[in-house]
């Protein structure tokens, strides 16, 4: 029986073999589901399929298990297959199939990646800043898996959107307003019978942008009749005030051109640049019609959807649409995007990517969009809330001094603890060194973040996650960089990295790095699946760890075995693609040295 692979996934293949298996000895095939091991040091695949056979057959599991290894006996894809008490079925792979299945999968532009047959349309709602404001680490979390989750989607073949949801609208642009006013009186967005064209320059810096707010916010806490003129401000504003419209574009043009340039050190990159504002007229007709059809109701003055459901475990207030004195809030904001959405990009799936404390928000603006119609019944939406970044002390993450630390600080802190461990060690021109230090620096941050389950908090160690040790970025990249030399060092003696193909692994440190590379198809469909970014940082981990074993107790380059050598030399091709691939989807790449 001769063996041909066909790039589905590997566990699909022995699957197949599995079922034909159960089938030939009389039992349903829907048994033979095949899992990796759980005890890798006794057999790489398992079978617990005779185990559940053995009520509906009323027979021993371990008399099921032996018949249906007595048909795979002479099966060409594995190496060895026994059924073991009380009915367990160990595999494990015959070295052939796999270096055929992995050549096949190096020559696929795609790493075999099944990618959809019906490619959806989905947006990705991820950021959130509010404008006017610095970014601080608090912004750090939605941006690094918002974009992580965007590419993982685009390279599994959907059509993303990603949406940065600017805060553009509410009350803190009243108040900006409101402390330009008090400074500058002069300027003619205040005088209300100015009829020219306002100045096409903002009578503000970005740095000055970002002074006038705090003192505003906190001058409005301390003086009543500050903070009404600032809400009058926020009315005005948002129902069209000729001159406070132009300062808002001004705030907008300053604050995104800022924002642009810190999500670009970040490596993340928007598609849409929309916020509150944009939502703003579909709200009219939205509410009419929410009322007009009775689905939004009086309570207490303020108009409400209720979104109670006879199975909710605790109480789900009802989402309110308009406040009592009319005023709009998240829930209408959030519902109008939605309108909007709709109307323009007709999304199959809304992923939020948003701080886990929204999630009672998010569970009545979802219900109320399904009850009400706004979205159609088959649209999902779908909440990702993630965990706070904490500092050693557990509690959220802080500057020495105590505030709120900006982004670009926290950006250069680590740049700079990179340039040092780069530099230490190495000779290396500064100019090198430092633009080594910014693309390692933004894997350590990335990495130490998405290696962790969204929803759950984490410590921002800068110590660890600038580490060449251990489960983190520099560690990652330092393995890529190691294959990329070894590859450089090949190609300098006059052989070409063109065609070559992979023989059977002759050591167990070669079929250990083979059997964690045959992994990567499965590991992107299920992170894309379950929107867990964090599966593809602990596959290329337990990758980086299977390349450094193997290439530690293996003479790749001094290989007398020219056949051997290029075998070697095609599978380290693999595995640096399927890393570059990996860190790509992860939002970050590598550099040529270390």
């Amino acid at each position: 029986m001769e063996c041909e692979i066909k790039l589905k996934t590997l566990m699909m293949t022995i699957t197949k073999e599995m079922e034909q298996a159960f089938e030939q000895a009389g039992y349903d095939k829907k048994l033979a589901k095949v899992t990796l091991s759980n005890r890798p040091d006794l057999c790489e695949y398992q079978c617990n399929g005779a185990m559940a056979g053995a009520k509906l057959y009323k027979k021993a599991p371990i008399m099921i298990a032996n018949d249906v290894v007595g048909q795979l006996k002479e099966n060409p894809y594995f190496d060895s297959i026994e059924a073991v008490n009380p009915g367990f079925i160990n595999i494990s792979l015959a070295a052939q199939p796999l270096a055929d299945y992995l050549n096949e999968l190096g020559q696929d532009s795609n790493l075999g990646l099944e990618t959809a047959e019906n490619p959806k349309t989905i947006m990705v709602d991820y950021g959130g800043p509010n404008v006017a404001k610095p970014l601080h680490v608090g912004h750090l979390r939605s941006a690094i898996i918002g974009e992580s989750v965007k590419r993982i989607a685009r390279k599994m073949g959907h059509q993303v959107i990603g949406d940065i949801h600017l805060g553009d609208w509410g009350y803190q642009m009243g108040l900006i307003i409101t402390e330009l006013k008090k400074r500058q009186p002069e300027l003619p967005y205040f005088d209300e019978s100015f009829a020219g064209e306002y100045p096409a320059e903002a009578p503000f810096t970005i740095g000055e942008l970002e002074e006038i707010y705090p003192t505003a916010s906190a001058y409005a806490k301390e003086d009543e009749e500050y903070r009404k003129e600032a809400l009058h401000a926020t009315y005005l504003l948002q129902n069209g005030h000729k001159g406070y419209t132009a300062v808002w574009k001004h705030i907008m043009q300053v604050s995104v051109t800022d924002l642009k340039k810190n999500y670009a050190n970040l490596n993340v990159d928007f598609d849409l640049w929309k916020g509150e504002a944009d939502a703003q007229k579909y709200i009219p007709d939205m509410v009419e019609r929410l009322k007009r059809e009775g689905y939004a109701h009086l309570d207490d003055g303020a108009l409400v959807v209720d979104v109670r459901e006879e199975t909710d475990a605790k109480e789900v207030p009802p989402c309110m649409i308009l406040k009592s004195d009319g005023a709009a809030l998240y829930d209408t904001t959030d519902l109008a995007t939605l309108v909007e959405r709709e109307e323009q990009y007709q999304p199959d799936e809304v992923i939020y990517v948003v701080d886990k404390r929204q999630e009672l928000h998010f569970v009545q603006v979802f219900r109320c969009a399904k009850k009400t119609g706004i979205v159609k019944p088959e649209t999902s939406l779908k909440f990702l809330g993630f965990g706070t970044m904490n500092g050693k002390d557990g509690k959220p993450f802080k500057t020495r001094e105590g505030g709120v630390m900006r982004l670009e600080n926290l950006i250069r802190e680590i740049d700079e603890e990179m340039l040092k461990k780069i530099t230490d060690n190495r000779t290396i021109s500064e100019e090198e060194a430092e633009a080594t230090a910014k693309v390692v620096g933004l894997a350590a941050i990335k990495y130490g973040d998405l290696s962790n389950q969204a929803s759950k908090d984490y410590v921002f160690d800068v110590d660890r996650f600038t580490s060449f040790e251990g489960n983190t970025g520099p560690y990652i990249l330092y393995t890529i960089v190691r294959i990329k030399s070894i590859l450089n060092k090949y190609q300098e003696t006059g052989n070409s990295i063109e065609g070559l193909r992979m023989h059977a692994a002759g050591n167990d440190s070669e079929k250990a790095l083979m059997l964690e590379a045959v992994k990567y198809n499965e590991v992107i469909a299920t992170a894309f699946e379950e929107i867990a970014p964090h599966k593809i940082c602990a596959y290329i981990y337990d990758l980086a760890n299977a390349f450094n074993k193997f290439y530690h107790e293996t003479k790749i380059l001094a290989e007398e075995d020219e056949e051997k050598r290029k075998s070697y030399v095609a599978l380290l091709i693999t595995t640096k693609d399927i890393l570059e691939s990996c860190i790509d989807m992860l939002g970050f790449g590598a550099p040529e040295r270390m």
